[in-house]
């Protein structure tokens, strides 16, 4: 977080509530930006958009009015939790042939007939 956003923080944010990652969620008080009241997130470590469960991001991006932290107390059975993305890290999907998993493929098949122009 900058020094910038943290002192607009204190003077025009009012606190909505916070995520299980410890994350803290704000509207700004008083006056709405083209019509609109301001929202953003004050991440715990590192920013990490990847970090914000859905319920919030619905909210954060104005497609609900109010968070839906009530409605994700009743998750589905089917519903999993919010996992950050690994791109970049060790747990990140690396398909076969990749370099970093050795650069080696399986041999083409013998079923593919290129183009060749006239």
């Amino acid at each position: 977080m900058t020094i910038g956003t943290l002192i607009y923080t204190w003077l025009r944010g009012e606190l909505v509530g916070t995520d299980e990652f410890g994350n803290r969620y704000y509207r700004s008080k008083g006056r709405a930006l083209h019509g609109r009241e301001r929202r953003w997130t004050v991440f715990k470590g590192p920013p990490d958009p990847t970090r914000v469960p859905p319920e919030w991001h619905a909210w954060l991006h104005h497609t609900e009015p109010a968070p839906l932290t009530e409605r994700a107390v009743k998750a589905m059975p089917w519903q999993k939790e919010t996992q950050p993305n690994p791109t970049g890290t060790a747990d990140a999907y690396l398909p076969q042939g990749h370099p970093l998993r050795g650069g080696r493929r399986a041999p083409a098949t013998g079923d593919y007939e290129p183009w060749v122009p006239e």
